[in-house]
């Protein structure tokens, strides 16, 4: 079952399967953008292009996870706390076609489905638990690392389930005595332990900002606004005789 991994190479998925989601993922790239460039300013600029360099130098160090099997940091939910969840599925996104054209580490065909799971999905899920996590635990480095080292456990889940379902439409490896469900079961069960290891990895680099900077962190800023409520009008005090 190695060849079934996040990083999908060349002729794992069929030719249909592929050129969808290929279209699908360069609409919702395009809607990103569009998202994206509302949330830029002089800090999340140059904090996007640290994210994407961070991500990728990371995503090159394998760490063991099981015998014969690693994993890597994919970078959907330090993306989605450190940028947000627009500008953090395109640097995903990028770190992604990068690696498949000048590295080879995943097919050209597969770059679709790929950042589909990874970049789209994995930050969708991880953005969506963060929304949820942050308005319920404190806003301490404690709270943060909770909440980074969860979402990063189901960004790496998810995206191993987006794989499954890919797989399920058009998969060309066949697997012999395996059926879908106990394909899912396995791919949920390596990635679980491969999202502990990036969840180690995301919430001691979101602690070590967040205690330096914390205006850097898009989450932390996002909820801030979010939680001053507007000042409530000032009442006019009565003078004597009744004259306000």
């Amino acid at each position: 079952m190695n060849e079934l991994a996040l990083h999908i190479q060349n002729g794992v998925l069929d030719a249909p399967v592929s050129l969808g989601y290929a279209v699908l993922a360069a609409v919702t790239f395009g809607f990103c953008v569009v998202r994206g460039r509302r949330d830029l300013d002089d800090r999340l600029a140059p904090m996007a292009g640290l994210v994407a360099a961070f991500i990728f130098a990371v995503q090159m160090l394998n760490f063991p996870v099981l015998p014969g099997v690693s994993g890597h940091l994919v970078g959907g939910a330090l993306a989605a706390l450190l940028v947000g969840p627009w500008v953090g599925a395109l640097c995903v996104s990028v770190v992604l076609i990068v690696q498949a054209l000048v590295f080879a580490d995943g097919g050209v065909t597969a770059i679709g489905p790929n950042v589909t799971n990874m970049a789209l999905v994995g930050t969708a899920a991880a953005y969506a638990l963060i929304a949820l996590l942050l308005r319920v635990l404190p806003r301490t480095p404690t709270g943060l690392a909770v909440t980074a080292f969860a979402a990063s456990v189901v960004s790496v889940v998810a995206a191993s389930l987006s794989f499954v379902v890919q797989y399920a439409l058009g998969g060309t490896t066949r697997l012999e005595s395996y059926g879908l469900g106990e394909i899912a079961m396995a791919m949920a069960g390596t990635h679980t332990l491969i999202g502990i290891g990036e969840g180690l990895i995301a919430a001691t680099t979101v602690v070590t900002v967040a205690r330096t900077r914390p205006d850097l962190v898009y989450a932390l800023r996002g909820l801030r606004r979010d939680a001053v409520a507007p000042p409530a009008p000032a009442r006019p005090v009565p003078t004597p005789g009744g004259v306000a």
